[in-house]
């Protein structure tokens, strides 16, 4: 075997920790990167962070950013809540006084999901008929019911008044409902069509759900890193990060810079990294403004009058017009929230795939959905509109080419059921 030495050249993209650095930063919102900006003042002994003035609390700042109109801020702190568990949970000890009582309701509460409905492993303890009963006196009709039917039954009975024949309308007929067989429900029942849409109407003021708000979410609160104003007619827009603290040098540290110490050498280390810090987020700034600026133009209607009024757009057109990479758009919006005067949106949400039109320009997705609800909400609804009715309708009306599949798609995501399901009893 011959050993040999040989020279090879190759041409390779390496990531540097500077590139990396800049290239995370492009994809953090104002409020991460000042948690960053934090972050990177524990890590170097040479950055000496300036903090910037604030008139207010870092909660009220947040709410009146993201508020499009002056408000109190004071209104939107958020308070400490008590969740509607622990507040059934305390009328438990103020209703009943049988020690045996207070612990099977207790552990019916507990054992509620986060509708008010019983869980399984629950259904099957002790006394739960007695139990769901009690449960009706502390909480809204329906709650700690196993079954839809259950609970739809226990709201009837919590009313006054209600049409006769409700409860075998309900106990039996539910299905039916659910799939609009509304003569089949006729002919069950031996009642005529106006007594069927009675029953169906008064089933329409009954809560599937006896007690959404179980299902404690906190409140978040949206800081937008722009915001777009209008004024005299005229859009424009400023970052919304003269809260971000100043990076500065320490003063102790700068004369040790340029000396040729051991000292001297650890500290340039970090001063380098400080200034590749700066230049990272003052390309970060300039790149937000380069795409925001090129939106301005694209989309001044949607920024006046929103989602109707989007146009269609994706982020290579933006890539084109500013002449930079398609990637780096997609890491610029990414995690970003744009205040305007018709609301406030995700970045991102702006960037649409288009859709053709007759007259050979292009039309957003978003306007297509807004047709479709329009069209629905303005149908008959004794004969309500089928998927290839509205591809029809789109095509003759406004000239928008769109598959029977792509209407089905934008109606779901839209929340609107099916012809057959919208249709009306009489």
């Amino acid at each position: 075997m011959n050993m040999s030495l040989q020279q090879k050249q190759e041409l390779g993209l390496r990531m540097t920790t500077e590139l990396r650095q800049a290239i995370e930063l492009l994809q953090l919102s104002t409020y991460d990167l000042e948690l960053y900006i934090r972050e990177k003042e524990l890590e170097n002994p040479v950055i000496e962070i300036q903090e910037a003035e604030r008139t207010d609390s870092f909660q009220e700042r947040q709410s009146t950013n993201y508020s499009s109109q002056e408000t109190n801020s004071t209104e939107w702190v958020k308070q400490q809540e008590v969740s509607t568990r622990d507040q059934m949970l305390r009328q438990v000890e103020i209703d009943f006084k049988d020690v045996e009582t207070k612990q099977l309701l207790k552990t019916l509460i507990h054992g509620l999901d986060d509708n008010g409905y019983l869980c399984a492993e629950m259904q099957s303890i002790e006394h739960v008929e007695t139990g769901i009963e009690l449960l009706q006196q502390i909480g809204p009709p329906g709650i700690g019911s196993r079954t839809l039917q259950e609970c739809l039954l226990l709201q009837v009975k919590s009313c006054e008044e209600y049409p006769a024949l409700i409860e075998t309308f309900i106990s039996k007929y539910l299905p039916y409902v659910a799939e609009r067989k509304w003569a089949d429900i006729a002919k069950g029942m031996n009642i005529t069509m106006a007594h069927v849409n009675e029953l169906h109407e008064f089933l329409l003021t009954l809560h599937p759900r006896p007690c959404p708000e179980l299902g404690h979410s906190e409140t978040e609160f949206m800081m937008p890193d722009v915001i777009i104003e209008e004024k005299d007619g005229k859009l424009s827009f400023h970052l919304n990060d003269r809260d971000l603290p100043k990076i500065g040098l320490r003063k102790e540290y700068v004369s040790s810079l340029t000396g040729t110490s051991e000292l001297s050498s650890y500290l340039r280390g970090y001063h380098k990294q400080a200034q590749w810090l700066l230049t990272s987020i003052e390309q970060r700034r300039n790149t937000i403004i380069r795409i925001v600026t090129d939106l301005l133009e694209k989309q001044d209607a949607f920024f006046r009058h929103g989602r109707k009024a989007l146009q269609p757009m994706t982020m290579k057109d933006v890539a084109d017009s500013i002449e930079m990479h398609e990637s780096t758009i997609s890491r610029t919006v990414s995690n970003k929230v744009i205040q305007t005067p018709a609301g406030t949106f995700e970045m991102r949400s702006l960037f649409t795939s288009k859709l053709a039109a007759q007259d050979g320009d292009s039309v957003s997705p978003s306007a297509v959905k807004t047709s479709i609800q329009s069209l629905v909400t303005n149908e008959d609804k004794r004969k309500p509109l089928s998927d290839q009715k509205i591809v029809d309708l789109l095509l003759k009306e406004q000239g928008i080419t769109i598959s029977r599949r792509t209407v089905s798609k934008y109606r779901e995501e839209l929340h609107i059921l099916s012809s057959s399901k919208r249709k009306s009893i009489l």
